[in-house]
Formats: C-alpha cells, sequence, structure tokens
C-alpha cells in the first residue's frame, strides 16, 4: 500500500524564491534515495466558500501563502528507509542555517493511501 507524507507551511511571500530553492533540492534528494513523488504546490485559490480555508487553519500573517507539499511512497516501511537516507545526507551537507519560513508552524503527517488510479 502506497505511503504519503504531507506538509503545509506557511511560508512569507517575500521567501518564496528561497523556499523554492530549497524545494528543489528536497526534491532531488527525495527522488535520489526513492522516493517515487515529489510536490510542492503553493497557494493559489484559498479564499473558498465552504470548509475551513488554509490559511485560516493555518493562522497565516500578513504577506504570507500556504505551502502544500507531499511525498509518496512505496509503503510505509520504504518511507522510513528513504526519509533515514535523505536525514543522514542532510546531516553530512549541513541544514540550511535561515529557514525561509517558520518550522515551528509546520504541519506535517504521514498517511495511508485508500484510494489511488
Amino acid at each position: 500500500m502506497r505511503y504519503v507524507d504531507g506538509y503545509l507551511l506557511p511560508v512569507p511571500k517575500k521567501n518564496l524564491k528561497a523556499y523554492l530553492q530549497q524545494a528543489r533540492l528536497g526534491k532531488k534528494m527525495w527522488l535520489k534515495h526513492g522516493a517515487l513523488d515529489y510536490k510542492e504546490c503553493v497557494g493559489d485559490d484559498l479564499k473558498t466558500k465552504w470548509g475551513i480555508p488554509f490559511p485560516q487553519m493555518m493562522k497565516v500573517k500578513a504577506g504570507e501563502t500556504v505551502v502544500f507539499s507531499y511525498i509518496v511512497f512505496k509503503s510505509r516501511a520504504h518511507r522510513d528507509r528513504v526519509n533515514a537516507k535523505v536525514m543522514k545526507e542532510m546531516a553530512n551537507i549541513g541544514a540550511p542555517k535561515d529557514m525561509p519560513f517558520e518550522v515551528k508552524r509546520m504541519v506535517y503527517g504521514g498517511f495511508k493511501v485508500i484510494v489511488e488510479t
């Protein structure tokens, strides 16, 4: 059963270029170590008339937007192996000193895929 890691991040719009650079590096690393798919998506139509809009749920501040990201794996065990390799490589090259978003406000979770094409 496929497995997905999902993320929501409040990112200052002025930092989107810096975030994109990190996202491209992330894509390269996760795919190199075996992830099946990697997506980074920036908010576009966030003023919905139903449900709770992402900006409200994320308590987005003025000048911020929401980034929705996900990485697809073969299974949870596969995710654990790939993430361990990515974290080891990141530790070896050194984590960025300044993140382009507030890490403490990031929302993350692992999900079993229950419907797919």
